[in-house]
């Protein structure tokens, strides 16, 4: 029950973040007038930490798994 509990709250405890991090840098975006470009600078710097999380889950199933 710990690890379960342990496991997927984290997953969903970051998927959380990551929904409001999205809307902080679309907040900042527009409030700061940082027009079409940076804010797709924006999305692309907080999209590359989200592959980041994204890969980090995908490597330690494979390495459960036994396959890697």
């Amino acid at each position: 029950m710990d690890e379960w509990l342990t496991e997927y709250g984290v997953t969903l405890g970051v998927g959380g973040l990551i929904l409001f991090m999205i809307f902080i840098v679309w907040d900042l975006a527009r409030k700061s007038n940082a027009g079409k470009f940076g804010t797709f600078i924006l999305f692309i710097a907080l999209a590359m930490g989200i592959l980041g999380f994204v890969i980090k889950v995908v490597i330690t199933w494979l390495m459960e798994r036994g396959g890697v």
